[in-house]
């Protein structure tokens, strides 16, 4: 590697996972190695973004300025360059930010190239960039948290079209003896509405990890879970998929998952990757909580 290849390798670049609990603030390069890290609860715009603001400057204060910003946010966000909203929120549940442009904020004081994405676009991108899915031309990443989220990477780039797509909105057969209705307040009983985070609070009073492994709470999880991730994989075929939010944390699930969808599949997709190696084929993030922040940077670092 040439002295100025190594430069650029070196060169600083930043990252921000604006979530919607909660914002991860990064400093890295373009080896993936993050060299700062600052999490942050989300609040209302102005003081979120005030408290970005602080902890980027007192990154550039300790380590140099960033040559380009990437921010992976959470949506709806509008990503079409040529749109006069380009960069702004829409209908999040989060009210206060609607509207608020993403951009802007940073273009006021901040001097350099800026990408835009969603947050599982992001994490996505990390995983395929440095994490559990390097090498791989296509891949999904899904969210499983608060709220549910995926993000589609083929070829290296992430998928659009006129918006960015929403997974966590589909509607999916109901688990024998589920009546709880749902609580999106767009859909009720999409996937989010019964198998998010905040679904399982509301349902059963408690986070999932505090339930007991035989819960009612683990088989309705895997069914719509694995629904989710079986039409992904009739709809993309991807080489990889990445489940990933806190929900998934719990080492239970996966087991489950991968069963459900060999069972529901029923050997109609008949590759070996499917058929026996289902546990390489949906996997747990390989950049831990750091695949939305690692992913910003990634692709911040596409902008120079």
């Amino acid at each position: 590697m040439s002295r100025a290849q190594k430069k650029k390798f070196d060169e600083l670049v930043a990252g921000i996972e604006l979530g919607g609990t909660k914002v991860v603030c990064g400093l890295g390069n373009r080896r993936g190695e993050l060299l700062a890290r600052q999490e942050l609860p989300t609040r209302d715009p102005d003081r979120t973004l005030a408290d970005v603001r602080a902890a980027l400057e007192g990154f550039f204060r300790e380590r140099g300025k960033c040559v380009a910003l990437g921010i992976a946010s959470f949506g709806p966000v509008r990503l079409d360059a040529g749109a006069a909203d380009y960069g702004c929120i829409g209908p999040t549940p989060k009210t206060l930010w609607r509207g608020c442009n993403l951009p802007a904020f940073f273009r006021s004081w901040l001097d350099v190239p800026i990408a835009l994405d969603t947050d599982v676009n992001g994490a996505a991108l990390g995983e395929a960039r440095w994490g559990a899915a390097m090498g791989c031309e296509s891949v999904v990443y899904i969210t499983v948290g608060t709220g549910i989220g995926g993000g589609i990477i083929v070829h290296g780039r992430p998928v659009r079209g006129l918006l960015h797509p929403e997974v966590g909105h589909m509607r999916l057969p109901r688990a024998k003896g589920d009546n709880f209705p749902g609580n999106c307040p767009h859909h009720g009983d999409c996937v989010e509405g019964l198998a998010a985070g905040s679904a399982i609070v509301e349902r059963w009073g408690e986070q999932l990890d505090a339930l007991a492994p035989g819960h009612q709470a683990y088989e309705y999880e895997a069914h719509y879970l694995s629904h989710l991730v079986v039409n992904l994989i009739l709809t993309l075929v991807p080489e990889r998929i990445v489940l990933g939010g806190g929900v998934m944390s719990n080492p239970a699930l996966f087991p489950r998952i991968r069963d459900r969808v060999v069972e529901s599949l029923n050997g109609f997709i008949s590759i070996d990757m499917v058929e026996s190696r289902i546990d390489e084929l949906i996997v747990p993030p390989g950049l831990g909580a750091d695949s939305g922040v690692l992913g910003a940077i990634a692709m911040a670092e596409t902008t120079t």
